[in-house]
């Protein structure tokens, strides 16, 4: 009876899988064509973000002291009576990047910068993550996402952090916002 069982349900289970899925019902054929059609949107969005980071400046450096940066900076922003702008992240992070080239390239916002601050590119990134450096000014065990800003005064007395995603408008950034920003260290 075993025997039999086992035969029936072999049987059963070949005749099951031989059946021409040719027949499936329009809804199913219409959830396969969305799934197609949104594998190809996600492709073709990391093909364009691909594209667009290979243009923009790498400004982060890895092989950088950034402890040593950092004194360097505050020596030179008590000279100037400038704050310091730190932007954390890396040559990895398309928004990094955007921001970088979004204030390099708005010259407005690049005259508010140079004229207000000592600005620093703080690399994380598998090479380098600068955990000692973020430890001074963030809890590094917290979630962060990138790029974030660190504001410290002349002194290098941490002012404030701002993530970026309030300054964030479409697939870049809003001038008022960041201009705002800048100008108060707050978004």
């Amino acid at each position: 009876m075993k025997k039999l069982s086992i035969i029936a349900f072999l049987g059963l289970s070949v005749f099951a899988f031989s059946q021409d899925t040719k027949n499936q019902p329009e809804a199913r054929k219409q959830d396969n064509a969305l799934l197609v059609k949104a594998d190809h949107a996600e492709l073709d969005a990391k093909k364009k973000a691909g594209e667009e980071k290979a243009k923009l400046p790498k400004p982060y450096d890895p092989k950088a002291n950034a402890e040593a940066d950092i004194k360097k900076l505050v020596a030179q922003a008590k000279k100037e009576g400038k704050n310091i702008i730190i932007q954390a992240g890396g040559n990895w992070c398309i928004w990094c990047l955007r921001f970088n080239n979004f204030v390099q390239n708005t010259p407005e916002l690049k005259e508010t910068v140079d004229k207000n601050y000592l600005y620093y590119h703080l690399n994380y990134s598998p090479e380098n993550k600068n955990e000692k450096v973020f430890s001074q000014y963030i809890n590094i065990n917290e979630q962060q996402f990138y790029p974030f800003f660190i504001i410290l005064d002349k002194n290098g007395k941490k002012l404030n952090v701002q993530q970026s995603e309030v300054l964030e408008e479409g697939k870049g950034y809003s001038k008022e916002k960041v201009k705002k920003f800048l100008q108060t260290g707050k978004a």
